[in-house]
Order: C-alpha cells, then sequence, then structure tokens
C-alpha cells in the first residue's frame, strides 16, 4: 500500500531539494517549454523499461505509475495556468493525486497509450507556458489550503515534481 504524501512541497521553490538536485533558480519561466519537451522523451524512455510495473518495493510506485501521476500533473498545471492567466487570483480545485492513482488503476494503463497521452499532455503544457506573455509571469492563483503561486513559481513547482520524479525512477 502507497502511504499518501501529504507534504507540503512549496519549499522547493525556495531552496534546492536534497533528494534530486532540483535547484527553483535554475527555471526560468520562458524557457520551460524547451525543459518540457525535453523530459518528455526522458518519461517515454522510461515505459519502455521491462519493469515498467513493477514496484521496487511495495510502498513505493513502480515506473508505470509514476508516469501517469507525471501525466495527470501536466494535466493539472495545464488547468492551473489557464485559470491564472483568465482569472483574478483563482483558487485551484483540490487533486487527490493518491485518490487520482487508484480510481484510474495507473498500475494497469497501458505503458504505449500513457506514453502518448504524456507526449500530447506535454505539448499542451508547453504551448501554454510558451504563450505567457512577459507582464503576466506574477499573476497570483492560490491552493485551496491557502499557498499563493505566481506564474513563475507555478512553473518552478511543477518543475520540481516532473524532475524529483524522474529521479525516483532512475535512482
Amino acid at each position: 500500500m502507497i502511504e499518501p504524501d501529504t507534504k507540503d512541497w512549496t519549499w522547493v521553490l525556495h531552496q534546492r531539494c536534497e533528494d534530486c538536485g532540483f535547484e527553483p533558480d535554475d527555471v526560468i519561466g520562458p524557457e520551460l517549454p524547451v525543459l518540457i519537451h525535453e523530459w518528455v522523451p526522458r518519461w517515454e524512455s522510461q515505459l519502455g523499461r521491462p519493469d515498467v510495473r513493477r514496484r521496487p518495493r511495495p510502498d513505493v510506485w513502480s515506473p508505470l505509475e509514476y508516469a501517469c501521476h507525471v501525466r495527470d500533473v501536466f494535466r493539472i498545471f495545464d488547468e492551473r495556468l489557464a485559470m491564472m492567466l483568465v482569472e483574478d487570483d483563482p483558487t485551484f480545485p483540490n487533486w487527490d493525486q493518491d485518490a487520482t492513482a487508484l480510481s484510474e488503476r495507473y498500475d494497469q494503463q497501458a505503458p504505449s497509450a500513457v506514453a502518448e497521452e504524456l507526449r500530447d499532455a506535454g505539448a499542451d503544457l508547453a504551448a501554454g507556458f510558451a504563450a505567457v506573455r512577459r507582464e503576466q509571469w506574477e499573476r497570483r492563483g492560490l491552493r485551496s489550503n491557502g499557498s499563493a503561486f505566481t506564474v513563475r513559481t507555478l512553473g518552478r513547482y511543477f518543475a520540481h515534481d516532473v524532475v524529483h520524479h524522474l529521479h525516483d525512477v532512475t535512482h
């Protein structure tokens, strides 16, 4: 059984993640589309692994489950970015990643379909970030717990998630 992740990861916006090496200051908003296009093939290669469905431990997701999560992260952050660009100080709907993993049966999905969906979701989010105008990078949005993001910090938070999970499946 996977224990739900209840940590508040917003600290990664201000300091290096010792687990994966992510440096938030290395992520510059307008570079996000290029980074997304670099990450997608790395995730696709993980989906081609012969052990794609094998969990390294019962309490750790398999590469397939992580890839499904990252695909959904692309989708969720695309929705949140769109909200921030058209609404003033929107509050994001809650997303329970652990409940989604169970209800969507991440462990049973077809790796080839996940690769295609991840590619499409990545392209959509990259296009979303590419369309952000200079004056929009400081627009705000809120999580339901009150954590505030700008478009810039939302991009950094998103980037950490993708990088951290690539580290999870490769180490």
